[in-house]
């Protein structure tokens, strides 16, 4: 076993987050860890990578494991890059030996494998995306284990990713190469379709379970299964037990006369009944809480058209985002955006809710222009020194909801706050609290269009699915921004997909076309890189060779006799010809040079790959196969430009 956590139990103040958990994981185990939002999931992956103690129990490594740890926040330094933050990480690495440049190769190259461009590397890290910064963070944790840590634990680790960054990440975590790779993952997360495509075992962390934990070998499909057998056949359990205190309260209320003749064990076993039950209820409360109670407030409009755009494009610093778009919200619509980060998403939201005007096109609202509530991805509305009682209740101790009056306790009661939370600023709120109290807010609002902008982001797989409930229910329209593909296969009924390389955006109706659609898009940009890269190549080339011809001829001009350099100036004019064999080369130059580039490019690839990385030995020659490719390339082009010079005259 890689690690074994037995008995652990922590406590924050007078609040216990977890009691008697156990857990292990063994090499090839890629466990999902799942549960309601304040149980302690964060809490107890830190105990496993030994950040943080626990209270009670021990946790237990292979010796000499190397564990890394990628926590939920990306945080890095003003003015560093990723290239300068994968190198720092890995000086850490025991195969580095403390030497630089060893250490920027390796970084260098485990930014390639998870995507990074060569100009981004050296992009400064506060101008990356959220997805990015992700990407980042997940990198240098492989660096400092050299690539490939034993075990890899990751808190929230599609928190920001797009789809493409989500497919990596699930394409990484169960096909690693041998370069990169992790022997066992943990993971934290929310995304569902994550789970049930990368875990091989799920566990749920709940005061749901007797041991505080509930697992299931499979994904998270089976988990489900289990989970609702279980909780079945506690449900039941609970009716028996039930049913014996009450035989048991009879006989007990028969009197002392009637109970004298019974055995003392009764009385005994009766109490512990009494005591199972109580316990067992408190666990099947806590199942069938769910998550928080979302309802959002319709205005009761009945407008046609809420919002049409006709022909909209934006682009920034000379890129266009996306062009030539028409779109049309009524009522009951509910429309998904998808594409890359930094495809313009979160640009097009703004434009269509009136924030921000687009480059071309019209975009008219309903008169008077619908009322629009928004839940942000940042979660920057509510002011981090606000009190949470002012943020959910702004106007006393009592909120009108959908017509009724509801107290500030009860109200928050809903959202799974507890009393005591109500005095606590939201700065201080953990991150799936600070979003239902956002949501708590926007629940207040009249709405004809809700805006949600990656609602998902640390909230818990209950609240998703209450949220998705009261999304389906809204009788508005919906804009949703989200990478979570559970969330858009339910929900959207048409998605719109942007980021494609010439800017247009193509609008589907399911979640499968729409994921065809990034595929199309993504292919698109990589042939475009290939192409700009063989084109540099060339040019380079090309510029090397005549470099090399112009000097060649200089020479030996100098080096003429007058009469021969007469002799050519006599014949400068005239057209020179090939002789067969010249011209023979000279049809077949084009062919050549391209199967010469694609052996180049194959060499160039075979140097990328992880097994080639690894051995010293096929590196090097993999390297010298780079360099004879280069050089014939080369040649051709001299060779090329030579033919075509004799044949021009």
């Amino acid at each position: 076993m890689l690690l074994v956590a037995s008995d652990l139990s922590k406590s924050h103040g007078l609040r216990e987050l977890f009691h008697g958990v156990s857990i292990s994981v063994a090499d090839g185990d890629r466990v999902g860890f799942i549960g309601p939002n304040g149980a302690g999931k964060s809490t107890l992956l830190r105990m496993l990578a030994g950040a943080e103690e626990p209270d009670e129990g021990i946790v237990r490594t292979q010796r000499g494991a190397v564990i890394v740890y990628v926590p939920q926040r990306d945080d890095f330094d003003d003015g560093l890059t990723p290239r300068m933050a994968a190198t720092a990480a890995a000086m850490k690495a025991a195969s580095v030996h403390g030497d630089h440049h060893e250490a920027e190769v390796l970084g260098s190259m485990i930014l390639g494998k998870l995507g990074f461009p060569e100009a981004r590397m050296d992009e400064p890290v506060e101008r990356l995306s959220g997805g990015w910064k992700k990407r980042l963070s997940i990198a240098c944790g492989l660096a400092e284990a050299g690539g490939t840590p034993d075990l890899l634990l990751l808190d929230e680790p599609t928190n920001h990713l797009d789809v493409e960054g989500i497919r990596w990440l699930e394409q990484f975590l169960s096909r690693a190469s041998n370069d990169i790779r992790a022997g066992a993952c943990v993971f934290i997360t929310h995304d569902r379709a994550f789970l049930e495509r990368v875990a091989t075992r799920v566990v749920e962390l709940s005061r749901a379970y007797p041991q505080g934990t509930l697992a299931a070998e499979g994904n998270y499909s089976e988990f489900l299964r289990r989970r609702g057998e279980f909780l079945e056949g506690q449900a039941r359990a609970e009716a028996v037990l039930a049913n014996e205190v009450r035989i048991d309260d009879a006989w007990l209320g028969r009197g002392a006369q009637a109970r004298r003749t019974k055995a003392k064990g009764r009385i005994e076993d009766s109490a512990e009944r009494r005591e199972e039950l109580g316990a067992i209820a408190e666990r099947n409360a806590a199942a069938g809480a769910g998550g928080a109670r979302v309802d959002f407030t319709a205005s009761g409009r009945r407008t046609r058209r809420l919002v049409h755009a006709t022909g909209i494009s934006k682009g920034f610093e000379g890129r266009t985002l996306f062009r030539d778009l028409d779109l049309e919200l009524i009522p009951g619509d509910r429309l998904g955006l998808m594409g890359p980060n930094g495809s313009g998403k979160t640009t097009l939201l703004r434009i269509l809710c009136g924030d921000l005007a687009a480059d071309a096109g019209t975009v008219r609202f309903a008169d008077p222009k619908p009322r629009i509530v928004i839940l942000r991805q940042q979660r920057t509305d509510i002011p981090p020194d606000t009190l949470l009682r002012d943020a959910i209740c702004p106007h006393g101790d009592v909120v009108d909801f959908q017509g009724r009056p509801m107290h500030i306790t009860a109200w928050s009661r809903r959202f799974l706050f507890k009393d005591a939370q109500l005095l606590q600023t939201i700065g201080t709120l953990s991150g799936g609290e600070r979003a239902r109290a956002h949501i708590a807010a926007m629940m207040l609002e009249p709405a004809d269009i809700l805006v949600l902008d990656e609602p998902t982001n640390d909230l818990d797989i209950p609240t998703l699915e209450v949220l998705e409930e009261a999304v389906e229910s809204f009788p508005g329209a919906v804009l949703l921004v989200t990478h979570d593909r559970t969330m858009l296969k339910r929900l959207a009924k048409t998605i719109a997909v942007i980021g494609a390389p010439d800017a247009s955006v193509s609008v589907v109706a399911s979640l499968d076309q729409a994921l065809a659609s990034l595929e199309r898009a993504e292919r698109s940009v990589q042939e475009r890189d290939r192409a700009a890269r063989n084109a540099a190549t060339s040019t380079a080339n090309a510029a090397n060779a005549a470099n090399t011809n112009s000097a060649a001829n200089a020479n030996n001009a100098s080096a003429a006799s007058p009469a021969a350099q007469s002799s050519a100036a006599d014949t400068s004019g005239q057209r020179r010809r090939l002789n067969f064999k010249e011209q023979r080369e000279f049809d077949g130059m084009e062919a050549a040079v391209e199967a010469a580039e694609r052996a180049h490019a194959l060499a160039e690839a075979r140097v990328g790959e992880p097994g080639i990385a690894a051995n010293h030995a096929k590196m090097a020659a993999a390297c010298q196969a780079l360099e004879v490719a280069q050089l014939a390339v080369t040649k051709l082009y001299a060779r090329w430009q030579e033919l075509e010079s004799k044949r021009g005259g």
